[in-house]
């Protein structure tokens, strides 16, 4: 129960931490308006997260009994998947500061007031489409098949999952324009990958020879 626990935060906070053009625009929407707004929106975001999580775990649920005798390549590939993932996160960050200053991130201003329901439907449909998610996800969930064992581990490193997320994009949204203005820049998008890519290798490793 508590390594499911410890890897549905792992897994939460690293796919969470990177802030890319969705966390941008989270922080910059909870700047210009409130912060209930920016706290539904923030939301919105972890339960893409925590839905992609579900899928992940029903479908490891699914294929355990064809694949268990193909368990130890499987975790090896689904290892090495989180090392490309992470690999590929850190390199597109490091190109990306030394391209050198961010261009604009927030998205154009409506006529039509921003309310929080409204807010939490827009950020599930803009963070739904990243198929990474999901491939993340699954690759973390196969992997540690044996780490889940039981619809109560499932369960555990789902919930920790979405805690973790949620309470990362929660804190983008409190820091508003104050915290913001460090994460979103490029000195702060590039820690936040190569910690999000630090916790994904140790991810991988532990799947490997926990």
């Amino acid at each position: 129960m508590t390594a499911a626990l410890i890897a549905g935060v792992l897994a939460g906070y690293g796919i969470a931490i990177p802030v890319g053009a969705v966390g941008a625009y989270l922080v910059a929407l909870t700047a210009r308006t409130t912060w209930r707004v920016g706290a539904a929106a923030a939301l919105g975001i972890a339960t893409v997260d925590g839905a992609y999580a579900v899928v992940a775990v029903l479908g490891g649920a699914a294929l355990a009994g064809s694949i268990e005798a193909y368990a130890e390549p499987l975790r090896w590939v689904s290892a090495g998947v989180l090392l490309a993932m992470a690999a590929a996160g850190a390199v597109r960050a490091y190109a990306r500061h030394r391209a050198g200053p961010l261009g604009a991130t927030a998205a154009p201003s409506r006529n039509r007031p921003v309310t929080a329901l409204r807010s939490y439907l827009a950020f599930i449909g803009i963070t739904a489409v990243n198929p990474l998610t999901v491939v993340y996800f699954a690759a973390l969930v196969v992997g540690s098949r044996a780490d889940l064992d039981g619809g109560a581990e499932a369960t555990v490193f789902v919930a920790a999952a979405f805690a973790a997320s949620a309470s990362w994009q929660l804190l983008l949204a409190s820091g508003g324009a104050l915290l913001g203005r460090f994460v979103v820049s490029d000195r702060g998008r590039l820690a936040t990958a190569l910690v999000s890519s630090a916790m994904i290798i140790a991810l991988a490793v532990h799947m490997v020879v926990g």
